[in-house]
């Protein structure tokens, strides 16, 4: 990520908008809004493929649980929309894997997911991308992702209707096909 050239286009933005970026509060902006960038979007500086290898630690599962779905609620993550630039907030992930023979450490499904959601991202995109990378780290093709969140692009402008909220799914292998595994992920 250039650091150098975000903070010369935040300065350019401040002074488009009116503002001056010398003065007392703004002076430091341009360099904090760089960093803060460089934290928050880390997520594009990987693939699916190299996040699935960073956070890929896995273990033998038990012979009598090998086929036991797995289930974690309520990773919570925050992104940015890729159309606005704007605040995705308040969401929750839910990840429901099949294992075949080995198993995710449970800290690793919820990087996996944080690290995911560090990038420009739609929503859609986002569960589609933490279902990839599961699939590939477990070594599994049965993932299902639950994503709930608040879009600020919903929220604070536009329309500006404070409580929506929006929900994907998004289903691999026998989670396409079975209504048990989809039950199971949104908790029925």
């Amino acid at each position: 990520m250039d650091k150098e050239k975000i903070e010369f286009h935040i300065r350019g933005l401040l002074e488009a908008i009116g503002e001056d970026p010398e003065r007392e509060g703004l002076k430091e902006t341009p360099r904090r809004v760089a960093n803060m960038l460089a934290e928050v979007l880390e997520g594009t500086a990987y693939t699916n493929h190299q996040i699935a290898e960073m956070f890929g630690k896995t273990f033998t599962a038990e012979e009598n649980g090998a086929q036991e779905t797995v289930v974690m609620r309520d990773i919570t993550v925050f992104s940015y929309c890729e159309h606005h630039m704007a605040l995705m907030y308040d969401m929750t992930v839910d990840v429901a894997y099949i294992p075949k023979g080995r198993v995710l450490g449970l800290s690793k499904i919820a990087r996996i997911c944080d690290m995911a959601a560090k990038r420009l991202q739609l929503q859609e995109k986002l569960g589609r991308d933490i279902a990839e990378i599961i699939s590939e780290a477990a070594g599994t093709p049965d993932v299902g992702v639950r994503i709930r969140g608040s879009h600020s692009c919903m929220t604070a402008r536009g329309i500006r209707n404070v409580s929506s909220r929006t929900e994907t799914k998004t289903f691999l292998g026998e989670f396409k096909n079975r209504q048990d595994l989809k039950d199971l992920l949104e908790g029925k």
